[in-house]
């Protein structure tokens, strides 16, 4: 049996504003915006180089904006990502440093959480399991 997570709902106040969010200042793709019946809107964005995505929208999610905590992206070179995201404008922790990895956090402009993790940590951590 195979369970892929293909998307994640991010419940919005303001389409527009998290759309310009995460295409303009977190890099994420725009691969489908529909609008229907009732002022109803689909939103999908994925992260560069990611297999699963994630919906915004209008009149179809009922979560109160901000309310998506803990979504994690990760990244090759923490580093790099840190720096790509203080010149996009993103107001984003410092690189913390944990037995389990190396982190960072930052929220959309609705309050949703993400973290961003390096992938570094844990190949180093599954060579020393062998």
């Amino acid at each position: 049996m195979i369970l892929s997570l293909e998307l994640v709902t991010v419940p919005v106040a303001d389409v527009d504003r998290a759309k310009a969010f995460y295409v303009d200042r977190l890099g994420f793709h725009a691969d489908m915006d529909i609008r229907t019946e009732g002022n109803r809107r689909f939103v999908r964005l994925t992260p560069p180089g990611s297999a699963c995505c994630i919906a915004i929208g209008k009149g179809w999610i009922e979560s109160e904006p901000g309310s998506m905590q803990g979504t994690q992206l990760v990244v090759e070179d923490i580093n790099e990502v840190h720096a790509f995201l203080r010149a996009g404008g993103v107001e984003v922790s410092e690189v913390q440093e944990v037995p389990w990895g190396r982190f960072c956090f930052f929220s959309d402009p609705d309050g949703n959480g993400w973290s961003v993790r390096s992938r570094q940590q844990q190949r180093r951590t599954a060579r020393r399991r062998r």
